[in-house]
C-alpha cells in the first residue's frame, strides 16, 4: 500500500481524497496550514480504521516546505503527493486586489512546484512514486470573471506536461486532473457561481480519480 501526501486535506476534495485512499488501505498524510480540520480528518480516518497523519505547513514558503517534508520523510515512505490545494478570487481583472492576485499566484503556482521540487529527491530513490496535481477546467480554458484564476491553472498545466517530459523514463509518473467545479467549501463567500446545486460532489469526483489514476498522463473529468 501507499503512503500518500495530500494537501489542502482539511476540507472539500482533500478531505474526501483522503477518506476513500485511506479507506483502500493507504496510510495518509494530510497537510494543511490549518491543523484543526486536519486532526478531525485523522480521527475520522482513524475511527474507520484506516491510518492518517496531520502535518500543518504553509505550501507558499518554500523554507516551510522542505523542512516539513524532511520532517515527514524521516517518519513516512512517501510514495505518492497530491497537489490539491488551491485559492480562487473571481470577478474583473479591476475588481481584483493586488493580495487576491499574489494570493493566487502563491498558492496555486509556488506552492504546487515548491512541494513537488521537495519531495522530487526523495521519489527518485523508491521504485515507483506518482505526483498528481488538481488543475480544474480552468486550466484548459479562460472563463469569465477567472482571468487570474485561470492563469495559475493554465501555469500548473503547463509544469505538469514539462514534469511529465522530463520524468520521463524514471520511476515517477505525472498525472493532471482536470475537472469542473465541485461543490465545497471553495465557493464559501463568492457569488461567482449562482447554483451551487448543479455542482457535483467532491466524493464523487474524488471517486473518479481514485479509479482512474493508474497509468494516465491526464485526465479530463466530464
Amino acid at each position: 500500500m501507499d503512503v500518500i501526501a495530500i494537501t489542502g486535506a482539511g476540507t472539500g476534495l482533500g478531505k474526501e481524497l483522503a477518506l476513500q485512499y485511506a479507506g483502500q488501505g493507504h496510510t495518509v498524510i494530510a497537510l494543511g496550514r490549518r491543523i484543526s480540520p486536519l486532526l478531525d480528518v485523522v480521527q475520522e480516518i482513524n475511527q474507520l480504521g484506516g491510518k492518517a497523519f496531520a502535518y500543518s505547513l504553509d505550501i507558499r514558503r518554500y523554507e516551510d516546505v522542505v523542512n516539513t517534508v524532511d520532517m515527514i520523510a524521516k517518519h513516512h515512505r512517501v510514495t505518492c503527493l497530491v497537489n490539491n490545494a488551491g485559492i480562487g478570487h473571481f470577478g474583473p481583472l479591476s475588481s481584483l486586489s493586488v493580495q487576491q492576485i499574489d494570493d493566487m499566484i502563491q498558492t496555486n503556482v509556488n506552492g504546487t512546484i515548491y512541494m513537488t521540487k521537495a519531495f522530487l529527491p526523495y521519489f527518485l530513490t523508491m521504485p515507483k512514486a506518482k505526483i498528481i496535481n488538481i488543475i480544474s477546467t480552468a486550466g484548459l480554458r479562460g472563463k469569465v470573471n477567472e482571468s487570474v484564476y485561470a492563469a495559475t491553472k493554465f501555469a500548473i498545466r503547463g509544469f505538469s506536461e514539462s514534469l511529465t517530459k522530463e520524468l520521463e523514463g524514471t520511476n515517477i509518473s505525472v498525472t493532471a486532473v482536470y475537472m469542473g467545479g465541485m461543490d465545497t467549501p471553495f465557493w464559501h463567500g463568492s457569488d461567482h457561481i449562482k447554483d451551487r446545486l448543479r455542482l457535483r460532489s467532491p466524493k464523487e469526483i474524488a471517486k473518479q480519480i481514485i479509479a482512474l489514476e493508474h497509468g494516465q498522463n491526464e485526465m479530463i473529468l466530464s
